[in-house]
């Protein structure tokens, strides 16, 4: 009994034992096993704050998307001035006009691409000429997709954006031109111009050049937020040069007396004004280059009180003058005061603005009848517009600024420094293309219609249209 007893204790006790050593060996592999879980939970916050957006990420991405959108909106501008200048224009050139306002963006931002960038954005460089090379930088550079590019946008972000500007210029010219420009001799017109006399006159300030920082007269530079100059003024000066050497159109004036050519269709025109007031949120408001509400927003109100006030004045002005209220002078009031805000729309107060835009809803229709007495045939009014306008609206920067940072005087100089290129390059350009190729269309087929003579196709197949002109 006594031996049986001892054999039981022995046989529990080695099983004991080998309990214990089982246990330890799977509580050794278990622990083994848990230290690699362990360490990466222990190492979890770290990794997860490193990958989480910080709040600079989430702003660059921010302001990318606005200034993409903003690309969008001056994008869609097109057809705003193919609608406005189209409607304004007689209906046997309208798809002709149309034809323009497609073909100037696909050049436009071609050569602006090809060349017109690297002139705009040189980098370093004298203040006057520089060129970074051709296409749209260094595209393949990873880091010009982040912050480290600029800050606020990348690479691409940037390239579109200004694209869409260049296109601009070219398509202002389109309009005074219209109805006896020929097609091929405008197309390489636009090419010239886009793709050499902008880029180049537009690094003067927003490529970094001699005028952005010019302190001559006290002021921290010359100043446009968005293109009253660099833009407008810069188209206006090359419709100016097409205006003169083209000549009027066909019966615009009779025995030395202007005679009215009406537009054939006005509602098309009120749609075009219209995309084009929408347009310019984006035009003016993505020109912050910032996703800043206060920034962006103020922008945006002044933008349009000046396009409300130009519509109130111009319509009352030429409601005095002609003793009715011209619809057409009501549209080209809004597209004033629009374009006379472009430059100051940061610098203003909201107040200064109106008056801004109402001025220029003065001045467009006291300057379509200036160069209607000049004999300066522009069918849809581009000059008064947008050089006219462009020039006011670079100068209202210095009269109303309330920043203290600009003025006059250097506002003046920068006017005059756009002025004399952009005109003396656009009429080489034109003149070059006259004794080349030639510039206008025969007598004959202006009668007939440039929708015709130049395309074969008419705007309004099947349709009798009504008019002695």
């Amino acid at each position: 009994m006594a031996d049986t007893l001892s054999t039981i204790v022995d046989t529990a006790a080695a099983v004991a034992d080998t309990v214990s050593s089982a246990a330890a060996a799977v509580v050794e592999t278990v622990t083994e096993a848990a230290a690699p879980v362990a360490a990466a939970v222990e190492a979890a916050p770290a990794a997860a704050a490193e990958a989480a957006p910080t709040v600079g990420d989430a702003i660059f991405m921010t302001e990318n998307i606005w200034i993409m959108i903003s690309a969008m909106l001056v994008f869609i501008m097109g057809l705003g001035f193919a609608c406005v200048e189209s409607g304004l224009c007689r209906a046997k050139s309208a798809s002709n006009i149309c034809f323009k306002n497609i073909a100037v963006p696909a050049i436009g931002i071609s050569v602006y691409a090809l060349l017109g960038f690297g002139l705009m954005y040189p980098g370093e460089f004298n203040g006057w000429l520089g060129f970074a090379g051709f296409g749209i930088g260094d595209w393949l550079n990873p880091a010009n997709f982040t912050a480290s590019y600029n800050g606020h946008f990348s690479l691409f972000t940037d390239w579109l954006f200004q694209a869409m500007f260049a296109a601009t210029a070219a398509t202002i010219v389109s309009g005074a031109v219209a109805e006896r420009i020929k097609l091929s001799s405008f197309l390489v017109f636009t090419f010239f111009y886009v793709a050499f006399v902008y880029p180049v006159v537009g690094s003067w300030v927003w490529g970094g050049g001699w005028l952005s920082n010019f302190a001559g007269f006290g002021a921290e530079g010359f100043h446009d937020l968005a293109g009253s100059e660099l833009v407008h003024s810069v188209g206006g000066w090359g419709a100016l040069a097409g205006v003169l050497i083209l000549g009027p159109r066909i019966g615009k004036y009779v025995n030395g007396k202007a005679h009215a050519i009406p537009a054939h269709n006005v509602p098309l025109a009120t749609i075009g004004v219209f995309i084009l007031w929408f347009g310019w949120w984006g035009f003016n408001g993505g020109s912050a280059l910032s996703g800043n509400p206060f920034d962006t927003s103020l922008i945006l109100v002044t933008t349009n009180l000046a396009a409300v006030a130009g519509i109130i004045t111009a319509t009352a002005t030429s409601w005095i003058i002609a003793k009715k209220p011209d619809a057409t002078m009501a549209l080209n009031g809004c597209l004033a005061g629009l374009v006379a805000i472009t430059a100051p729309a940061d610098t203003v107060s909201p107040l200064s603005a109106w008056i801004i835009g109402a001025i220029g809803g003065v001045i467009v229709v006291l300057a379509v009848y200036m160069f209607e007495k000049l004999r300066l045939d522009d069918p849809v009014g581009a000059l008064s517009v947008h050089l006219v306008n462009g020039i006011w609206g670079t100068l209202a920067v210095g009269i109303f600024d309330y920043t203290g940072r600009f003025n006059v005087a250097t506002q003046a100089l920068g006017v005059v420094a756009y002025a004399i290129p952009c005109f003396l390059a656009a009429c080489l350009i034109f003149i070059v293309i006259k004794k080349t190729m030639g510039l206008r269309v025969s007598e004959k087929e202006e009668l007939k219609g440039l929708d015709l003579a130049e395309h074969g196709q008419e705007s309004y197949g099947g349709f009798q249209i009504f008019s002695n002109t």
